[in-house]
């Protein structure tokens, strides 16, 4: 029986490469996908010899998307059991603030790349049986956040996009998944906001939220592929906010808006 394969777009850092050594580990062939060829080099190096190849690709280029994925169908066997969508930027601070072509960037990113993704690697997940689509969302896309709000209004869209392929997929033998991890420890939170001149992971720390490693978000990757829920959380604010934004929407945007500082003076 051939290896299974998983293609992981943004697999060069953070939760692709955790993702990629987890699913390597276990005898899977692992096409590593970005941006940035020495990450992919990187995180290649860390797993068994012949167990992946590289795609320098930008989600957002439908042509790339093309060409990559032949690569790894040659080099994989022609499978593709996981088409793992998890290339994504983080751009915060206040709305009136990011400039639009900012906005542009992320939407392009983080929604149009998973949509790209689900187009072009259609014929390669049909074709293998037992296929899965896993996106990586955001504790974000249960309820929107203040100071994040494009970034969150992205994901908003990827949990969408997988609820309803997951409905209109489930007649051609593929699942579809999301992650929806609050904060991870990746180079994200080393960014510095408009509005700040300290790294998100400092401000998050001192107000007391948790910072989950990224090997759980791995974990949770393969808990998502071979489990039967739609949305698999990870870390307790994002289980958290799962449960209130069904039942205590208002609480959120309560709490949301003192940590914003809305409707005090001056705002």
């Amino acid at each position: 029986m051939a290896r299974k394969a998983i293609f992981i777009t943004g697999g060069g850092s953070g939760i692709g490469r955790a993702t990629a050594r987890h699913f390597a580990a276990r005898g899977w062939f692992v096409g590593i996908a970005d941006v940035n060829s020495a990450g992919i080099d990187e995180t290649a190096a860390l797993l068994p010899e012949g167990a992946s190849s590289r795609h320098v690709m930008d989600v957002r280029d439908r042509d790339q998307w093309k060409a990559a994925l032949d690569n790894f169908a040659k080099a994989g066997g022609g499978r593709l059991d996981v088409l793992f969508n998890n290339a994504g930027i983080g751009s915060g601070g206040q709305f009136i603030d990011m400039a639009p072509e900012e906005a542009d960037r992320l939407i392009a990113i983080n929604f149009g790349g998973v949509v790209n993704g689900v187009y072009m690697a259609l014929p390669l997940l049909r074709a293998t049986p037992g296929s899965t689509i896993l996106n990586t969302g955001s504790a974000s896309g249960f309820y929107g956040v203040g100071g994040l709000a494009v970034y969150s209004a992205t994901k908003f869209a990827v949990r969408g996009l997988t609820e309803a392929l997951e409905i209109e997929f489930a007649k051609h033998g593929i699942k579809v998944r999301s992650l929806m991890p609050g904060f991870i420890d990746t180079p994200i939170l080393d960014q510095v906001s408009a509005d700040s001149n300290e790294p998100a992971r400092g401000r998050l720390s001192a107000a007391g939220f948790e910072i989950s490693p990224v090997e759980r978000v791995a974990e949770a990757a393969w808990e998502a592929v071979h489990g039967t829920k739609v949305h698999v959380t990870v870390g307790k604010m994002a289980k958290r906010l799962s449960r209130l934004s069904r039942f205590f929407p208002g609480l959120i945007a309560k709490q949301s808006k003192k940590v914003d500082g809305l409707g005090t003076a001056g705002h």
